[in-house]
C-alpha cells in the first residue's frame, strides 16, 4: 500500500455535528460560524477573532482588498506558491513584483525583499504577499524593516496556507501578536492540518476586523440588530465569501484533534533531518524549526526525476506540490517587469516533499528514511 503525502483528517464526531447543524434548519453562516470563530481565538491565543471564510483563497482576496490592492497597483509576492495566492492580485487589477527566495527554504528573506523594493519607485508599493511554504514562517520582523527602508507601513499579508499553529521567529503562535499593518490568512481546504471541508480564515488588524466582516458578506452587518436584508444600507459592495455553519461543525470536531497531530509533524520532520542532514550534495534538507508545522517535509534533491522515481517504485508519494507561478502564462503577462531570481531557480529546480504526517506509523517513517538514504548513497 502506498505511503501517501497527504490524508484528510476527520474526526469521528464529525458527522453528529454536521447533523445536528443539518436538523437545526440553520446551515449557512450562523450560530456555529461564530463559535467556530470563538473556539480558535481561544484555542491559539490569537490577537483577535478571525474570520471565517469559504476559502483560503477568499481570505487572500479580502486582504488584499483591505489592505487597498486596487487597479495598476503593485503588489510584492514571491513566486514559489499556489496560483491562489497570485490569483486575488490579477482580479483586483493589480500588477504582480517577483521577489526572490531562499535556494534552501523557498521563503520570501529581508535581503530578497529589500533587493526588489530598491528597484521600485518611492510610494509605488501596495503591499506584499509572503509564503509560509511546507508550515515555516517567514521573518516576519525581519521583513518589516526591509520595507520600511523604502515605503513605511506597506501592509504586508501572510498567505500561511500551509502554515497553520505555526510559531514565529519568536516563539509565539502565528496571529497572537497584535500587528497593525499585517493580514493572516490561513487555509483549512482538505488536505490541510486543520480542515473544515473547504474553508480559509482571515485575521485582519484589529482596526479592519469590522469592515472584514461586512465585506464578507456583501458589504451587510449579520451583527447588526436591524434586518441585514431590507433594513441595512451598503456603503461598499462585498462578497459571498463567509463560510457555512456545515464546515464550521467539522472545524470544531477537528480542532483538538489538528492540534495534537501537529505534534506528530514536527516529530516525524525531526527524525528526518536527522536522517537526512549528512546526505549532501545528492540531499540537502534545511535545518530543524521548531516554529515549522510542518506541514509537508520538503528538502533538495540533485536529481528530483530520479528522485521521485525511485520514491514511486517503493509505494512512497512525493511530490514538488506547488510549481513556481512565475512560469504560468496568465501571470507573466500580467508581472510588472521580469527580476532575475537565482534563489526561486535553485529551489525550484531541486525541491521535492515527502509525506511527514500524522498518519505515518513508526515503521512507514524508518521506511521513508531507509529509501531516501539508499537513494542519496547509491
Amino acid at each position: 500500500m502506498t505511503i501517501p503525502l497527504f490524508k484528510v483528517l476527520m474526526a469521528a464526531n464529525a458527522d453528529q455535528k454536521v447533523g445536528e447543524v443539518l436538523r437545526s434548519g440553520y446551515i449557512s453562516e450562523g450560530p456555529i460560524v461564530a463559535e467556530y470563530e470563538r473556539v480558535l481565538q481561544e484555542t491559539l491565543a490569537l490577537a483577535d477573532r478571525p474570520l471565517a471564510v469559504n476559502s483560503g483563497t477568499s481570505a487572500l482576496h479580502l486582504a488584499m482588498k483591505l489592505a487597498g490592492v486596487g487597479y495598476g497597483d503593485y503588489v510584492l509576492v514571491s513566486p514559489m506558491t499556489c496560483s491562489a495566492t497570485v490569483s486575488p492580485i490579477i482580479q483586483l487589477g493589480a500588477r504582480p513584483v517577483w521577489v526572490d527566495v531562499d535556494p534552501m527554504t523557498g521563503l520570501m528573506t529581508p535581503l530578497s525583499l529589500r533587493n526588489t523594493a530598491a528597484m521600485m519607485l518611492p510610494g509605488s508599493i501596495k503591499a506584499v504577499v509572503a509564503i509560509d511554504w511546507a508550515g515555516t514562517p517567514c521573518d516576519y520582523a525581519g521583513l518589516r524593516k526591509s520595507i520600511d527602508l523604502y515605503q513605511r507601513d506597506v501592509p504586508i499579508i501572510e498567505d500561511a496556507a500551509h502554515a497553520m499553529f505555526a510559531k514565529d521567529w519568536a516563539g509565539k503562535q502565528i496571529g497572537a501578536n497584535p500587528d497593525p499593518n499585517l493580514y493572516l490568512c490561513w487555509s483549512t481546504q482538505a488536505i490541510k492540518l486543520l480542515t473544515t471541508g473547504d474553508g480559509g480564515l482571515l485575521l485582519p488588524p484589529a482596526d479592519q476586523n469590522s469592515r472584514a466582516r461586512k465585506l464578507r458578506w456583501f458589504g451587510l452587518d449579520r451583527e447588526s440588530k436591524k434586518d441585514f436584508r431590507c433594513e441595512q444600507d451598503i456603503h461598499e459592495a462585498g462578497y459571498k465569501y463567509h463560510m457555512n455553519d456545515i464546515s464550521a461543525a467539522i472545524g470544531l470536531a477537528n480542532l483538538p484533534y489538528a492540534l495534537l497531530h501537529s505534534t506528530y509533524h514536527r516529530r516525524h520532520a525531526m527524525r528526518f533531518w536527522q536522517a537526512f542532514k549528512d546526505l549532501s550534495p545528492r540531499v540537502i534538507t534545511p535545518s530543524f524549526n521548531s516554529g515549522s508545522s510542518y506541514w509537508i517535509y520538503t528538502m533538495l534533491v540533485d536529481d528530483r526525476e530520479s528522485f521521485i522515481k525511485w520514491m514511486t517504485e517503493r509505494e512512497i508519494q512525493v511530490s514538488q506540490v506547488h510549481r513556481r507561478v512565475d512560469t504560468h502564462p496568465a501571470f507573466q503577462s500580467a508581472a510588472a517587469f521580469s527580476t532575475h531570481l537565482p534563489g526561486l531557480e535553485e529551489f525550484a529546480a531541486h525541491q521535492v516533499s515527502v509525506p511527514c504526517g500524522w498518519w505515518l506509523s513508526d515503521g512507514e517513517v524508518e521506511t521513508i528514511i531507509e529509501a531516501v538514504r539508499t537513494w542519496a548513497i547509491n
